[in-house]
C-alpha cells in the first residue's frame, strides 16, 4: 500500500510539472500572437508550443478580430490544424515576403541563436523564417541554455541516399549521430528526407563554424542551427513573461 501511495504521489508531481510547462508554452505563444495584425502574411511554425499560437490565431479569425490574414505553414501537421479553424493558407511561391512568423525552439542561447528541428520540420521552418521580416521564437524558460547543443541534439536533415555515409562523416565533428526513427523505421520528413540527431557531449563550441561545415557537405540539406535569425524570443517562466530582442 505504501509503495502504491508513493508511486501515486510521484505521478501527481509529474503531471503537475507537465501541466505547468504546458501553461508556460501557452502563455508565450499567446503573447506572440498579440503582434499579429489584420492584413498580415503569417508564417506558422511547427511543434508543441506553436500549436497554442495557431489555436489563438484561429480563435481570433473565427471571432472576426483578425481579418484578411494569409498563412504559410511549415509542415503538413501545421496546415491540418490551421484548416480546422478555417485559417486561409497559401504558399511561399505565391507570397515570398512574410510579415511575421511565430515558431518554437528547442534551445535558445544568450545571443538568441536557436536549435530547432525536434519536431521534424527544420528545413521548411528555416526557409520560412529566412523569408520573414519578423521572426519570433516562443519558448518556456526550460529551453534557455548557455551553450547550444547541451540540452537538445542538433537535428540534421539528409538525403535518404547514402544516409549511413552521412552518419559516418558526422561522427568526425565530433558528435554521436543517431538516425531518427518512428515506429521502428527511419523518420521521414515532409520533404521525403531523413533526420540525423547529433548529440554533443559538451555542447557546440563554435555554432558558426559548424554551420559552415554542414552546409558544405553534399547530401546534407540543412540543419537545426538558426543563427542570427530570431528578431525576438518570448520566454514564459514562473516569474512571468519576458522578451529578448535581437541587437542586430
Amino acid at each position: 500500500m505504501l509503495r502504491y501511495y508513493l508511486s501515486h504521489v510521484k505521478l501527481i508531481a509529474i503531471k503537475s510539472t507537465v501541466s505547468k510547462q504546458e501553461q508556460l508554452k501557452k502563455e508565450s505563444a499567446e503573447k506572440a500572437v498579440e503582434q499579429v495584425e489584420s492584413g498580415m502574411i503569417l508564417g506558422l511554425g511547427t511543434g508543441s508550443t506553436t500549436i497554442y499560437a495557431i489555436k489563438k490565431i484561429g480563435e481570433l479569425w473565427q471571432a472576426g478580430q483578425l481579418t484578411d490574414i494569409i498563412c504559410i505553414p511549415t509542415s503538413e501537421r501545421t496546415a491540418s490544424l490551421a484548416r480546422e479553424y478555417g485559417i486561409p493558407l497559401t504558399s511561399l511561391n505565391d507570397h515570398p515576403h512574410i510579415d511575421l512568423t511565430i515558431d518554437g525552439a528547442d534551445e535558445v542561447d544568450p545571443q538568441l541563436n536557436l536549435v530547432k528541428g525536434l519536431g521534424g520540420a527544420l528545413l521548411r521552418e528555416k526557409i520560412i523564417a529566412m523569408s520573414s521580416r519578423i521572426f519570433i521564437a516562443i519558448v518556456d524558460e526550460s529551453k534557455l541554455v548557455d551553450r547550444l547543443g547541451t540540452l537538445a541534439p542538433l537535428p540534421v536533415e539528409v538525403t535518404q541516399f547514402a544516409s549511413q555515409a552521412h552518419g559516418y562523416w558526422l561522427e568526425q565533428l565530433p558528435c554521436r549521430p543517431e538516425l531518427r526513427s518512428k515506429n521502428g523505421s527511419p523518420y521521414i520528413t515532409d520533404n521525403e528526407n531523413y533526420i540525423i540527431d547529433c548529440h554533443f557531449s559538451d555542447g557546440i563550441d563554435d555554432p558558426v563554424e559548424l554551420s559552415t561545415k554542414l552546409h558544405h557537405h553534399p547530401g546534407i540539406l540543412d540543419h537545426g542551427l538558426f543563427l542570427n535569425i530570431a528578431s525576438e524570443v518570448i520566454v514564459a517562466g514562473q516569474a512571468g513573461i519576458r522578451s529578448m530582442l535581437s541587437l542586430s
